[in-house]
């Protein structure tokens, strides 16, 4: 099976309720000098989850019954301010694998997408119904269906909505560049023969 994928992603959730959380809330820019995104998911909501000496305040990311979380569930204009790439990576690399919300930031959204993350979005009145449910019970099992349409919880379901071009890149797994990149090495090289600056022009 083709890993890169995601007809589905299935996990238990994490209500983080608030409109406009913005992406300098998901990852304070003093913890973007980094040579590469590893280790970013130490410092998700860092601010938001810490004292300044270091003890825990009340936040979702801190709570035990939503430490086995992998879903976040969040409210309107999610991942506003910077287009800023090191929200969703510090986000998986926390362990989130899909984002349900009332709507996002474009950029975000497509930003997820890019590194496969489905970020998907039920109505308002959906997503309250959807963060008591995982309130009330933090063992509830979350799926993500791209095949379907539907967010799929123990006892409902729900329609969500993803723009097309985003469902069929993290279906047919064409949001990961490089893997279609490499699929079709034999396209490119024969493509770059006919490229005079790849020839030193001495075919034109």
């Amino acid at each position: 099976m083709d890993d890169s994928k995601r007809n589905k992603v299935t996990g238990k959730g994490i209500p983080l309720p608030g409109n406009d959380i913005d992406t300098d809330r998901v990852i304070p820019a003093r913890f973007m000098k980094c040579v590469t995104f590893d280790g970013l998911g130490e410092f998700a909501f860092y601010d938001a989850r810490f004292e300044e000496d270091g003890s825990e305040k009340d936040h979702p990311f801190n709570d035990p019954a939503f430490k086995e979380g992998s879903i976040l569930i969040v409210n309107k204009n999610f991942g506003c301010g910077s287009s800023r790439e090191h929200a969703p990576q510090a986000l998986q690399k926390y362990g989130i694998t899909g984002v349900i919300g009332e709507s996002f930031a474009e950029i975000f959204n497509g930003n997820c997408t890019a590194m496969g993350i489905p970020a998907v979005k039920l109505s308002k009145s959906d997503i309250e119904i959807l963060m008591d449910e995982v309130r009330n019970n933090p063992q509830t099992s979350l799926t993500i269906d791209l095949d379907t349409r539907k967010v799929i919880t123990d006892s409902k379901e729900y329609d969500l909505d993803l723009p097309e071009s985003y469902r069929n890149a993290l279906k047919e797994g064409a949001w990961d560049t490089t893997a279609v990149l490499l699929a079709n090495k034999d396209k490119i090289q024969k493509v770059s023969t006919r490229l005079p600056y790849i020839d030193n022009f001495t075919t034109c």
